[in-house]
């Protein structure tokens, strides 16, 4: 199986450099174009076919979801586990006003704690691992996954195999797709499509 993943596109509150956790955002009409260019990145590839397409329930997710794979929005899987980081109280502040506890947690994870209300890197490795070890059961030649810059950061940590569960860096850009290939639990990484848009 070929597991596309995929961060959706831009919003406004990504433009102004605000945390956008649960916030339900919509795209911008940058965000459009950029998954109006990595659906062009699947047709310079010879064309991908999607037999599944899951999303975060997330407007922003549904809507690249549905623009990169052509699929109708109402044939997309969401799945809760696939929701963007729950920030807490530091949902729609500004990235440089946070204050040191979120500044540090979200610049080094694996040294700095979650402040209170905002979700660990724990809870984050839960559910990216729940959610793919159930995707690796199904029977699916390439599937899309639309999700958000942090619960990103789980998933792919997934399907590199990292010991500690997350790839935190370099940081995932609006509509960047990553691709793995899932062979009897071994995951091998097959490509990194990022779009100018």
């Amino acid at each position: 199986m070929k597991i596309w993943l995929i961060r959706h596109g831009q919003t406004k509150l990504n433009k102004t450099k605000k945390m956008q956790g649960l916030t339900d955002e919509p795209l911008s009409d940058k965000g459009r174009a950029q998954a109006r260019a990595a659906r062009e990145n699947l047709e310079k590839l010879g064309g991908v076919s999607f037999d599944a397409v899951y999303a975060s329930p997330l407007d922003r997710a549904i809507e690249t979801a549905s623009i990169v794979s052509g699929w109708d929005r109402k044939d997309i899987v969401t799945d809760r586990r696939l929701i963007e980081v729950n920030f807490g109280r530091y949902e729609g502040k500004k990235y440089y006003a946070l204050g040191l506890p979120m500044t540090l947690y979200w610049a080094l994870p694996e040294v700095f704690p979650a402040p209170k209300t905002v979700e660990t890197i724990a809870q984050i490795r839960e559910r990216s691992q729940s959610f793919l070890r159930e995707l690796e059961k199904k029977d699916y030649e390439n599937v899309l996954v639309a999700a958000h810059g942090g619960i990103l950061r789980g998933l792919n940590g997934y399907m590199l195999d990292r010991p500690n569960g997350i790839r935190w860096r370099p940081k995932i850009r609006n509509c960047e797709m990553m691709v793995y290939e899932s062979v009897g639990g071994k995951h091998t990484f097959l490509g990194d499509y990022k779009v100018d848009a």
